[in-house]
């Protein structure tokens, strides 16, 4: 009897360590992380961006797919092309919950464009999209503001994104949604 009990103490603690570790990690495998593209620049007709050109009118406002879903504790890779700036809100918050009079000018180039600046459950937002770095101005526009944000998300629900540069979210309805399991 006095040998079953270290054999029965170790096999609780191996036990009790695969039940503690798969929890620990599960975020490595599906779900861990989705990726959406936040704009995308058109290639028909064909588009030459080098040296560093950056024509905005030839990028698309969508976010692609509208739709991801990662798992508690995983990350959305939010790989933005253009003039665009996520806007993450809590669970539960739709649309028509922004008010798009609220806003601020961006900072940099261009200056004075209406970014949202809604903070009734906002929970991320995203850099000035004028102000990434080496920006600098050029006959057709600012070069590029081709950047990746990738947010984490902790808990549970369905999280409205949208783009913060209000003339996307108003007129495009440039938004979607993360929809993050327990």
């Amino acid at each position: 009897m006095a040998r079953s009990t270290p054999s029965s103490i170790g096999l609780v603690a191996i036990l009790s360590i695969g039940l503690v570790v798969p929890s620990a990690v599960a975020i490595d495998g599906p779900l861990a992380s989705a990726s959406v593209s936040f704009g995308q620049w058109q290639t028909d007709p064909p588009l030459d961006r080098f040296p560093n050109l950056s024509d905005r009118l030839r990028n698309v406002h969508q976010l692609i797919p509208s739709q991801v879903t990662v798992k508690a504790g995983g990350a959305v890779n939010f790989l933005i092309g253009g003039f665009h700036q996520p806007i993450v809100y809590a669970d539960g918050t739709l649309p028509t919950d922004i008010d798009t009079n609220k806003t601020t000018p961006s900072t940099g180039i261009p200056l004075g464009a209406a970014l949202i600046n809604e903070d009734v459950n906002r929970i991320y937002r995203g850099q000035d999209p004028s102000r990434q770095p080496m920006l600098t101005a050029t006959p057709n526009g600012p070069v590029s503001q081709d950047r990746v944000e990738v947010v984490n998300f902790p808990k549970p629900g369905m999280y409205l994104v949208i783009c913060g540069v209000r003339a996307h979210f108003v007129d495009d309805g440039m938004f979607g949604f993360v929809r993050v399991l327990p």
